[in-house]
């Protein structure tokens, strides 16, 4: 926690998997969906069917979604949208919510509409993704989140939440040693020396590293392609599916998915701190085995289930 002028902020980073499971659900794994909250922004990223009752299971404040992120249109991965979408409008939403997903995705959501003889009581601001190169989706002064190209068998997109670099922060006792004025603070938060009167005060006098900015990537659906690292390279966390073990490469390569070891080497090669692999074929009843094969390359992985948390620390930036 944080606190200015009295007022506590939360600066999590947490990552709830709503569902961990391929396209066919189980009572154990529900489809791919995940909920993120950073510093009390909450973004819901892929809705697979039954995803609102995750969002209750797991105590995800789902009413206070703003954001939407739809990486393409296979039905794991977005028939459970509509369902919660009539939710909120049940439960009185009246404030616009934006989902970000490929095109057509806007068409199946008017046909509802129209055929269910009304239109929701709040706006749907819809945003058409693009999967030529990375693009900006969303920003504001704490975040931002980018849209990439992955390989699958439809136009799909990964997603990158990278917060955004901290000022310094001042030491308070030196601020009040050399009676710095507050005009001159916002200048020494970036990084500047307090200059005066040809007085020169070290900026590393004044302030301390802020906390790193800390980021997220996930990949999901995706064929094992090492063009996506110059969009993850160094990320805190990143998701990336593992449908298949390695025994079952072929069906990978047609199906357009990965193994768990192709996911490790992409983590690996990044060079991420930690990889989190899911989409697991119903076939496979044992997820161990998934990790197994992915810690032979990659030690720091977890093979996630539903209700599984995961939340990125604060750390000290060297610089």
């Amino acid at each position: 926690m944080s606190r200015l002028g009295g007022i506590f902020f939360d600066l999590k980073f947490k990552l709830t998997i709503l569902g961990s499971g391929g396209a066919i659900p189980t009572v154990q794994k529900k489809p791919t969906s995940q909920f993120l909250n950073v510093q009390e922004r909450y973004f819901l990223i892929d809705c697979g069917e039954g995803t609102q009752i995750q969002l209750r299971k797991y105590a995800c404040k789902f009413q206070k979604i703003d954001n939407i992120f739809i990486s393409h249109l296979h039905g794991d991965h977005y028939l459970g949208l509509i369902g919660f979408l009539s939710s909120l409008n049940l439960l009185g939403r009246n404030r616009p919510i934006n989902v970000y997903a490929p095109e057509k995705l806007k068409k199946i959501l008017d046909v509802h509409q129209e055929v269910n003889g009304r239109s929701f009581d709040y706006e749907i601001v819809f945003h058409p993704l693009t999967f030529n190169d990375i693009a900006l989706l969303y920003e504001d002064t704490l975040l931002k989140i980018f849209s990439f190209p992955v390989l699958h068998s439809v136009s799909t997109c990964g997603f990158l939440f990278k917060e955004k670099k901290r000022p310094r922060n001042l030491i308070k006792e030196k601020i009040s040693q050399y009676k710095i004025p507050v005009s001159k603070l916002n200048s020494i938060k970036l990084g500047n020396d307090f200059i005066e009167n040809e007085i020169v005060i070290k900026n590393s006098e004044l302030t301390i590293s802020p906390y790193k900015e800390r980021s997220y990537a996930y990949c999901a659906d995706t064929l094992y392609d090492e063009k996506i690292l110059k969009y993850i390279k160094n990320v805190d966390l990143l998701y990336h599916e593992a449908t298949f073990l390695s025994p079952m490469l072929n069906r990978a390569k047609s199906t357009k998915h990965s193994t768990a070891e192709q996911a490790a080497l992409i983590a690996k090669k990044a060079m991420v701190d930690k990889l989190l692999i899911g989409h697991f074929s119903s076939r496979y009843k044992d997820i161990k085995l998934f990790e197994s094969e992915a810690k032979n390359i990659f030690e720091p992985t977890v093979a996630v289930s539903d209700g599984d948390q995961f939340e990125i620390p604060l750390k000290q930036s060297n610089t």
